[in-house]
């Protein structure tokens, strides 16, 4: 890597960390994310440009407004940070290319989604539309060489020349990605809504996974898929053993039960606490979407090698 385009890179990614901090704060209040200009979420009084410099204001005011001395949460700090070290980490893995582009517009978007989804539940269509489109629109100039690419031209050929046909190709399999993605989260979602009779995934979620698909493909959306649904299941059974064994330990100190008999009903209570959790799979779908555009390949053939 080139240190200067690496550091200016980094310093693009602050930015943008910047701005998307406004977008995940402002999007799911159906906020302008244009006007007016930032202001503290307490005393609404507009932050001056010098206190709006990425990180280095946070830390200067330490994470405090100027006038009103309101904390400022650490996630302004935390996504600016972590922006500007994927754009880094997208050009120290596929160079100075459009590849680089397209990885960092999609990792941009997925961030702003995990946040937000972390936060309040919600996936803005405002992202995931855009970043659908916008993921179509790079499978023309940036090949997804997936099972079109790889199946197609050995049955079928195309009345254009070559050059064409990849493009084309790689298209579709942006399309099949996107209708794979979406179609399996609505297809678990239906499922689990007609077992349950609760909602288990929105169509925010289906629309993530639409985009997702649009950007890498159906071979890692799958892969995005599992991924997600194992880390978001590790979790889950984490935090049911974690309330568990607290509403076991309180249960023995204040009711003084023996621990068979705390454990037998703090194992229910903690069940009825994972069934009334909202847990916001759109964070497990982003963050091993990013996973799967660094390593899904590699992890493929590591796998595929072991069969």
């Amino acid at each position: 890597m080139d240190p200067a385009l690496a550091l200016a890179i980094f310093a693009v990614g602050l930015a943008f960390g910047s701005f998307l901090n406004v977008c995940i704060y402002r999007l799911p209040r159906d906020l302008s994310v244009v006007l007016p200009s930032s202001a503290c979420p307490a005393c609404h009084q507009p932050i001056r440009f010098y206190d709006n410099i990425p990180v280095l204001s946070w830390l200067i005011l330490g994470g405090r407004c100027r006038r009103c001395k309101a904390c400022i949460t650490p996630r302004y700090l935390v996504v600016e940070l972590l922006t500007g070290a994927l754009f880094l980490a997208c050009y120290a893995h596929f160079g100075l290319t459009l590849a680089t582009l397209k990885y960092c517009t999609f990792g941009f978007l997925l961030l702003g989604l995990i946040f937000t989804d972390a936060e309040t539940q919600l996936l803005p269509d405002k992202m995931t539309l855009p970043g659908l489109v916008l993921g179509l629109l790079f499978s023309l100039v940036v090949p997804v060489n997936d099972l079109a690419s790889q199946l197609l031209p050995g049955l079928i050929s195309l009345p254009v020349s070559s050059d064409v046909s990849a493009h084309l190709l790689s298209l579709l399999d942006a399309l099949l990605g996107t209708a794979a993605g979406a179609s399996f989260v609505y297809g678990a979602g239906a499922i689990y809504l007609r077992a349950r009779g609760v909602e288990g995934m929105g169509f925010g979620d289906v629309k993530l996974m639409a985009m997702i698909g649009a950007f890498l493909g159906f071979k890692l959306t799958i892969f995005t898929l599992f991924a997600a649904s194992i880390a978001g299941s590790i979790v889950g059974l984490s935090t049911v053993f974690i309330i568990w064994v607290k509403r076991t330990r309180r249960r023995v100190a204040r009711h003084h039960e023996t621990v068979r008999e705390a454990r037998h009903r703090a194992w229910g209570s903690a069940a009825i606490a994972l069934r009334r959790h909202q847990m916001p799979f759109g964070v497990f779908l982003g963050s091993m979407a990013m996973v799967a555009f660094f390593f899904g390949n590699q992890f493929l053939r590591w796998y595929w090698g072991l069969m």
